[in-house]
């Protein structure tokens, strides 16, 4: 039921056409606190009306308003607060969620729509850093809520395999490097040889030179630079591999810059046909004075190439692929103004797509207030994070609950889980100082939090024995179980929402206030009674587990049964 709708049409039974239902029903407000009600109507919007003071008329409205579907409905001050029938509310939340399952909160407004998601891309032979994880996480989760809502997402790890840089590592390789030693340990020696080019070349500008003529024969198919450039790609993506499926994240393609190299051409094209390459200095831009942005720089007075020549590329190929409903970029904030540009020539372009073409910005993170960066040497591998995430997770499982089965894939979840969660419970435009003790904590908003507040209902539930859950009666009583049930009911809500705003930190926030307030509710409950009302407390804590066990599912981080 729409109680909100219910609400309004109490409220519309008791005025003169004073107000729309529109009106009245975009009004309601969710009190601050459950003691002032469920569902709050402010009188101010009726002050000019009735020419009287609010509290008078919010006063002399719930005189009239028929209160027989509600528990009460009380004057406070300029506010009508409506408290809802619980026993009626509880019992169809519960058997709403207990009937769908994990399929609770699923929509269609996705029509099935493909939405192509640009996210993870790191660059070959180097490794992937703590850098790569919010693209890589955000984008995964993003993904998971667009299912949810009914879209066809496609994950596109657009991988930074072409470019400049392929030069110096090569010029690298063949200075000090050797082919032993990348066999053994390919991603760490590439990036030392890579880390060590950038040292010298301080010291020796000319190997600069040397770089991009080595990048020249790349790009004109030099079999010993292609050979080397295939090698280093080959043995980046199987290193890469082993993290996502760490993860637990998947793709669906993975071109990356180097599948476009060729496909540029219509891009330039197309741009040239429209009349928007304009010269500036011997270089090609596009002039993008309409959207208050500077010229688009599209090839270098060299003929060059740049990322946003092989992003319209890339832009092209999707839109004729997929046919997109959306195109969703998971890149830095750092990249913001470069987006707005390639949208913009997009638009100029004409390219169907173009105008739900949207950046997912996302803020720094940093490790003890430092950025991470490739170049200078300071990595913080996110597998040896994961790794020691898990080594954690094991030493506090291993404390709290020595004779668990199965502790070396709980904690693989728990570690793992931790990560991601700390990353996806802050908004993702916030910058984040990691410190992985702090993920790790089974106190406060964390995702083992989370997680064992999921085991803590299962743990319940198998105490239980088995239970007849459709013949249950679910009409809660219990007034300490109402904050938890009225979050069960928010969730299809909270799932709107974070698709809408792209935001996977709605959904890891929404999960911390129903473990909350499922704890508070075990914590002032005896829940394994054996009276009438049992039926209805363990349908509370199954639908709990459910919905806790989906919002995880939503973020990318496991469930475990125990802990």
């Amino acid at each position: 039921m729409d109680y909100k709708a219910q609400v309004t049409n109490s409220i519309l039974s008791v005025l003169n056409d004073e107000l729309s239902s529109a009106e009245v029903y975009e009004k309601l407000e969710q009190p601050k606190t459950l003691a002032m009600g469920d569902l709050a109507f402010p009188a101010f919007a009726l002050a000019k009306v009735f020419h009287k003071a609010p509290n008078q008329i919010a006063a002399e409205l719930v005189a009239k308003i028929d209160q027989t579907s509600y528990e009460k409905v009380e004057a406070k001050g300029a506010y009508i607060n409506f408290f809802l029938d619980k026993g009626q509310f509880s019992n169809e939340v519960l058997t709403d969620v207990l009937e769908q399952g994990a399929a609770y909160g699923q929509n269609d407004n996705g029509k099935g729509g493909n939405v192509p998601i640009d996210m993870s891309s790191p660059n070959i032979a180097k490794p992937i850093s703590m850098g790569h994880l919010r693209s890589t996480v955000i984008g995964n989760s993003i993904a998971k809520i667009l299912v949810k809502n009914g879209y066809h997402p496609i994950k596109d790890n657009h991988l930074g395999d072409w470019g400049t840089q392929f030069g110096k590592l090569i010029v690298a390789y063949k200075k000090w490097g050797n082919e032993a030693d990348v066999k053994k340990d390919p991603i760490n020696n590439l990036v030392k040889y890579y880390v060590k080019f950038h040292q010298e070349d301080k010291a020796h500008p000319e190997l600069d030179d040397e770089a991009r003529e080595t990048f020249k024969k790349l790009e004109e198919g030099n079999e010993e630079e292609v050979f080397l450039w295939k090698w280093f790609r080959k043995v980046s993506l199987e290193s890469f591999n082993k993290i996502y499926e760490k993860l637990g994240v998947t793709f669906d393609t993975y071109n990356g810059e180097a599948f476009y190299n060729d496909k540029m051409d219509e891009g330039i094209q197309i741009l040239k046909d429209k009349g928007l390459l304009v010269e500036s200095r011997g270089a090609q831009v596009v002039n993008l004075d309409k959207y208050n942005l500077n010229p688009a720089l599209i090839l270098k007075s060299d003929g060059a190439t740049l990322y946003i020549t092989r992003d319209i590329a890339t832009a092209i190929y999707r839109d004729r692929t997929y046919k997109p409903a959306m195109n969703l970029y998971v890149v830095g904030s750092e990249q913001t103004y470069y987006f707005q540009q390639l949208k913009a020539v997009l638009l100029e372009m004409g390219l169907p797509s173009a105008e739900n073409l949207h950046h997912i910005p996302f803020g720094l993170i940093t490790v003890n207030g430092k950025k991470l960066s490739t170049r200078s040497g300071r990595i913080i591998l996110l597998d040896k994070v994961l790794d020691d995430a898990i080594d954690l997770a094991k030493e506090q499982i291993e404390a709290k609950n020595p004779d668990l089965p199965n502790k070396e894939e709980v904690a693989k979840e728990v570690g793992v889980g931790a990560i991601i969660f700390g990353d996806l419970k802050n908004e993702r435009t916030n910058n984040i100082d990691f410190v992985l003790e702090d993920q790790l904590k089974f106190e406060g908003e964390t995702g083992p939090y989370v997680q064992y507040s999921h085991a803590r209902a299962e743990s319940i539930l198998k105490k239980a024995g088995s239970i007849d859950f459709h013949g249950a009666n679910k009409a809660l009583a219990d007034p300490s179980a109402w904050e938890t049930v009225t979050a069960l009911k928010e969730f299809p809500d909270v799932i709107v929402s974070a698709c809408k705003d792209f935001e996977p930190s709605e959904i890891a926030k929404y999960s911390l206030r129903l473990a909350k307030a499922f704890n508070k509710y075990y914590a002032h409950s005896k829940i394994l009674v054996d009276d009438d009302q049992l039926g209805a407390r363990l349908s509370l804590v199954k639908a709990v587990s459910i919905v806790l066990k989906e919002s995880l599912n939503l973020l990318g981080v496991k469930a475990p049964d125990a802990m």
